[in-house]
């Protein structure tokens, strides 16, 4: 039955005609589970494009499950939660493949760094579809970080839901 289920999702799905990045004025707004070394959480962004490959958004993401620290302490709301500006340059139509895929290499400047990110988004339909990506701190503002201020300062990696508003 699961096999059944499964090539008719993915018969249904190839049927669609969706497009993942239109260009200026096109908007994305994803929700996906941030996961990382010390906790894991809920991660919100908004990509508006400004041209054909260019997008601009921002990010917010809190964690929710945080591992204690030495002396059995809780992270603050502070430690748990970041925001950060955007760029991205979305290469899905210059590599010509898929309308539906949309691969976007960006640059992100947040509370806690300056970092760079890499993600994937696919669309089954014309509103909805997956996103995965990866983030990595490029310059921290505290290199020395210790105890919860490591926490939004490493490697991240997010998997979730993309809407095309």
């Amino acid at each position: 039955m699961k096999k059944t289920f499964s090539l008719l999702l993915l018969s249904f799905a190839s049927l669609i005609n969706a497009q993942a990045f239109k260009g200026k004025g096109d908007i994305k707004f994803d929700i996906a589970a941030n996961i990382q070394n010390g906790g894991s959480g809920i991660r919100f962004s908004n990509d508006y494009g400004l041209g054909e490959n260019i997008s601009i958004g921002i990010v917010g993401s809190y964690l929710l499950s945080v591992s204690r620290d030495e002396m059995d302490n809780k992270p603050d709301f502070g430690d748990r939660v970041d925001v950060k500006a955007r760029f991205n340059a979305n290469l899905g139509n210059v590599f010509k493949i898929d309308e539906k895929v949309d691969i976007y290499p960006g640059l992100d400047l947040g509370l806690r760094n300056f970092g760079a990110h890499l993600g994937l988004r696919y669309f089954f339909t014309e509103g909805f579809g997956v996103v995965s990506e990866i983030g990595f701190p490029i310059a921290k503002y505290k290199p020395e970080a210790t105890g919860f201020e490591r926490l939004n300062n490493q490697f991240v990696f997010n998997i979730g839901a993309s809407f095309n508003l």
